[in-house]
């Protein structure tokens, strides 16, 4: 059965929660690996989870996911993407199907660029893009709400996140599983 990663920072939890419903959308139709970039992971402000890495090469598909802040990915994040350069230069994920996913602090809290970065680094990788297939603003359950083609973007609403954000979670997942299933 295929494998999906879904590789993330969350410090508060609700990044964890996206994760955790990107995982509910892919059960059944992959494996599904759940790698949580964790402060441990940054050792002298690089990071070192050898695992994690080795997880990522098993994947046919990954989720990257990481909250806004200061309109880009946090910092632990980052610092993953960038140990992950020497896969890079083998292009050891060439051809992966990669997604993303992330939450901010305002409705237009520069999610987005965030988004494009996991797209880029995804790029530089030689994976392959799947985004969103749900018009904003135009599905009946009110998912993919903020309207983001490229991958899911959210805030919390009164300090929680909306059912209908966790439903796009759910659909990105079952999204990019049934992607990974046809790459197989």
């Amino acid at each position: 059965m295929p494998l999906l990663a879904i590789v993330y920072f969350s410090i508060t939890g609700t990044t964890d929660k996206l994760a955790h419903a990107v995982a509910c959308g892919a059960n059944g139709i992959v494996d599904v690996a759940r790698c949580r970039i964790t402060g441990n992971d940054i050792v002298s402000g690089r990071f070192q989870n050898e695992s994690l890495l080795e997880t990522i090469d098993r994947a046919d598909a990954v989720a990257f996911g990481s909250p806004t802040y200061m309109g880009g990915p946090a910092a632990q994040f980052k610092a993953f993407a960038d140990a992950s350069s020497d896969r890079w230069s083998q292009q050891r994920w060439a051809n992966k199907i990669a997604a993303g996913f992330t939450t901010g602090a305002c409705a237009n809290g520069d999610q987005l660029h965030t988004l494009t970065y996991f797209s880029i680094l995804a790029a530089q990788h030689g994976m392959l893009w799947c985004g969103l297939d749900i018009p904003g603003g135009e599905d009946p359950g009110g998912r993919n709400r903020l309207g983001s083609q490229v991958g899911l973007a959210t805030h919390l609403v009164e300090d929680a996140l909306p059912e209908s954000d966790l439903s796009t979670a759910e659909y990105l997942g079952q999204r990019l599983a049934r992607m990974a299933g046809r790459k197989s």
